[in-house]
């Protein structure tokens, strides 16, 4: 055993004392935080105006803050951008990471001197977390990589912008330097599908032991590396046997992953956002990600059923629920008060407190009162290929409420890697789960609203093809599980 895999040992055991002794105790932990959060910002032009000074309790709080996404908080952001001090967090912040809006156009979520060695750290545990729970160092020594967005940052009035991944590759330990790839250079390649053949050449003769990216771009990876070396990438990468991943569902991508690795390895699932480090899998054998709750953000959680309606409860970690949908909502060290970032999450267990992304709270299909999440379409699709040879490389669903004939019905647009013998079979056992987890999904297909799905064969390299023509190619992005509407469905039938 190396140096660096004691020291790593060493290092994950205290890591993991320090973790046991706040999610042992969360509540206590939560209300730390949140006590943190408004004596800091009290002074700041957000802390007067929602009088900061006369909260006291989660009460006051929600009596003083409304709920606000992206759009509603912008004109406090927009001081922000504008080189304005003490808007939403005492000073300037020292990034804005850079992310696709949707009515605003560009978003600039701040990232303070507070709020960013949360990040790193939050990723760093991750992986000590599994050491200590594994005994697992072998990896350390290996050259692990990170498929990530271009490390060059723009200046916006003093303040440096860039996209997440590209502002942390500035803050790699250094004790990793040397292990990390791809280089600085190829890391600054803008290009998607340049970037991933370059990062192939620098690692095809390297003793890779670590990969880490959005399943589905990490994909593409290991399709050109199987391509160039005409054997699995486990074979290429004999000590590959750990997959850091997050964005998006690993599990329909997972069979895909295996084929092409030849072996299984295994994987660390990641909750990271422009917004917050939020949690990452703690465990092996459990479901879920431990929820990081000292880790600068105070959470609130609001059903998803009742999302919409007028003034729906707001909970905190002290009153959730197993299994529920919930809207997850945050404020945090870099100036988000009350945000909603627009994803779901689900609890798997609340001692600790560990949870799994069910989905977007605007990624749905509800066109007839079903309430789809993306969490149940990727259920019903792996339930579906148990036990078969079919293996999917990528798949969306958006509802069809006017077909030239017959009623209307979910259309599933998937691109196959290994295409099942009868589509219409599989089209049919994706239904039958899809009607077990969702009642109002089963009573409009009894009650002949809907006919069953139906599936649409997208050819191979359709879905980057798609992503490629919105600018959205690699990096950080990420196909939407579920539409409401045909926008993306209509363009996927062009390409």
């Amino acid at each position: 055993m190396s140096i660096k895999s004691i020291l790593a040992k060493q290092f994950a055991k205290k890591i993991h004392k320090k973790t046991q002794k706040w999610a042992q105790n969360p509540i206590e932990t939560q209300q730390k935080v949140f006590q943190d959060l408004i004596h800091q910002a009290e002074n700041t032009q957000f802390g007067k105006d929602h009088h900061f000074s006369q909260i006291k309790t989660f009460e006051d709080f929600a009596q003083h803050v409304p709920i606000r996404d992206y759009e509603e908080l912008k004109p406090y952001v927009d001081q922000v951008v504008k080189g304005a001090e003490d808007i939403l967090w005492k000073g300037k912040p020292l990034y804005f990471a850079k992310t696709s809006g949707t009515t605003s156009g560009a978003k600039y979520i701040p990232l303070t001197k507070e709020s960013m060695p949360f990040h790193i750290k939050a990723a760093r545990n991750a992986i000590l977390s599994y050491i200590h729970e594994t005994g697992k160092t072998d990896f350390v020594d290996g050259k692990m990589i990170f498929l990530q967005g271009s490390p060059i940052l723009e200046e916006k009035n003093g303040v440096k912008l860039g996209r997440l991944s590209g502002i942390v590759a500035h803050f790699v330990p250094k004790y990793l330097q040397k292990n990390r790839m791809p280089s600085w250079e190829t890391n600054c390649i803008e290009d998607w599908e340049t970037k991933v053949n370059a990062i192939v050449e620098e690692t095809f003769h390297e003793n890779m032991t670590v990969i880490s990216g959005i399943p589905s771009w990490v994909q593409m990876y290991f399709e050109k590396l199987h391509q160039k070396a005409q054997k699995p990438v486990g074979e290429l990468f004999k000590n590959f046997n750990l997959f850091i991943y997050g964005g998006v569902n690993y599990e329909p991508y997972r069979a895909k992953f295996e084929n092409l690795i030849g072996r299984k390895v295994d994987s660390i699932e990641l909750f990271p956002a422009s917004e917050g480090f939020f949690a990452y899998q703690d465990s092996q054998s459990e479901k879920g990600m431990l929820l990081l709750l000292k880790a600068g953000i105070f959470y609130e959680f609001i059903k998803a059923d009742e999302f919409f309606t007028n003034n729906p409860k707001r909970y905190t970690i002290g009153e959730v629920e197993l299994g529920v949908n919930y809207v997850l909502i945050i404020s945090t060290n870099a100036g988000l008060w009350g945000y909603n970032i627009g994803d779901t999450i689900q609890f798997t267990s609340l001692k600790p407190y560990r949870i799994v992304v069910s989905g977007r709270i605007k990624h749905y299909i509800s066109a007839f009162g079903e309430h789809v999440i993306g969490k149940e379409v990727e259920s019903a699709l792996q339930e579906a290929m148990e036990g078969t040879n079919v293996r999917v490389n990528e798949f969306t669903v958006a509802p069809q409420i006017n077909p030239n004939d017959g009623l209307p019905y979910h259309e599933w647009f998937i691109e196959f890697e290994n295409e099942p013998e009868n589509v219409t079979d599989f089209a049919l056992k994706i239904d039958q789960a899809m009607r077990k987890q969702n009642v109002y999904y089963d009573d409009l297909i009894v009650g002949h609203v809907l006919r069953h799905l139906i599936i649409t064969k997208i050819p191979k390299n359709g879905f980057q093809e798609y992503m490629k023509s919105i600018g959205k190619l690699g990096g950080q992005n990420k196909l939407p599980r579920l539409s409401n509407d045909r926008k993306i469905a209509d363009l996927l039938k062009r390409t």
